[in-house]
C-alpha cells in the first residue's frame, strides 16, 4: 500500500472528492469509496477514506446551530444504526469484495438515478418514531456492507421537510456517527490494518485541497448544473461497479 502510485491515486482521488463536497456539501465519501474501490477495491476503499469522511462531517455536523435539535430528532436513527453497522462490517470480512463491490455499485446508481430524476418520498408524518430507527438500522447495514452511508437516510431526511442547513447539518451528523462506528467495526474484524490508517490520516490534506478548490468553483459555476454532471457521473459509475463483478 505504500508505493507511489497508490499514494498518486490516493492523493487525486480526495482532491476529487473534497472538490465535489465543497460544491454542494456532500459527496466526499461516495465519491472516494466509488474511485478508490475501482483501483484498490472495496475494503481497502472503506478503510481509507474513514479518516478524511469523520473530519470533515464532523466539522458540518458542528456548524449551523441546529445540532441539540438534530440530536434530539435523530437519535433513535442513531442508535439503530450503530449495532446494524458492525454486523454489516462482520459479513463483509467474511465476504468477497468483488461481491460487495456490486452491492455497493447499485446502491449508488439507484442514489443517483433517484436524485438526477429529483424523486421526492412523502413525508413519514405521524409514523417518524418508527421509521427513523428502521431506517437507521437499515442504512447501517449497507453501511457495515459497502462503506456508504446515503441509502436510505439521506432519502428519508430529504423527504421530512428540514431546511437547508438544518438538512446539511443532519446528514453530517448522522454521517459524523456512521464514519466513527464504521471505523470502530472495521478494526473489531480486523479490516482496519495499520498502513491503511496512516494513509487515510495523510489523505486529510488533499481532502480539504479538494474542498477549498470546490468552494472556488462553487462561486463559479452553477449549483445545479454541477450536481446533474455529479450525478450523471455517480450514475455510470455505480453501473460499472454493479455489473463488472459480472463481467470480469
Amino acid at each position: 500500500m505504500g508505493d507511489i502510485d497508490t499514494l498518486v491515486i490516493v492523493a487525486a482521488t480526495f482532491v476529487v472528492a473534497g472538490l465535489v463536497k465543497g460544491v454542494i456539501g456532500l459527496g466526499l465519501p461516495t465519491v472516494s469509496l466509488a474511485l478508490l474501490t475501482l483501483t484498490l477495491g472495496l475494503k481497502d476503499a472503506m478503510a481509507l477514506m474513514l479518516v478524511p469522511s469523520l473530519v470533515t462531517n464532523i466539522w458540518q455536523g458542528v456548524v449551523g446551530g441546529h445540532l441539540l435539535s438534530m440530536l434530539k430528532r435523530f437519535w433513535l436513527l442513531l442508535a439503530a444504526s450503530c449495532p446494524a453497522i458492525w454486523l454489516g462490517a462482520g459479513i463483509v470480512a467474511r465476504s468477497d469484495g468483488r461481491v460487495m463491490a456490486g452491492v455497493l455499485g447499485v446502491m449508488l446508481f439507484i442514489y443517483a438515478a433517484l436524485a438526477l430524476c429529483r424523486v421526492q418520498i412523502p413525508r413519514p408524518g405521524k409514523h417518524e418514531r418508527w421509521l427513523s430507527p428502521l431506517t437507521g438500522a437499515v442504512t447501517g447495514i449497507f453501511t457495515g456492507l459497502t462503506g456508504s452511508f446515503v441509502m436510505p437516510a439521506v432519502l428519508y431526511m430529504q423527504a421530512l421537510g428540514l431546511t437547508r442547513n438544518e438538512l446539511v447539518q443532519a446528514m453530517g451528523i448522522a454521517f459524523s456517527v456512521s464514519t466513527f462506528v464504521l471505523g470502530l467495526s472495521l478494526a473489531g474484524h480486523a479490516l482496519l490494518p495499520a498502513d491503511l490508517s496512516a494513509i487515510s490520516v495523510a489523505a486529510l490534506a488533499p481532502s480539504i485541497a479538494g474542498m477549498a478548490l470546490g468552494a472556488w468553483v462553487r462561486n463559479r459555476l452553477s449549483e445545479d448544473r454541477f450536481r446533474q454532471l455529479f450525478f450523471s457521473a455517480l450514475l455510470a459509475l455505480g453501473a460499472w461497479l454493479a455489473v463488472r463483478p459480472v463481467l470480469f
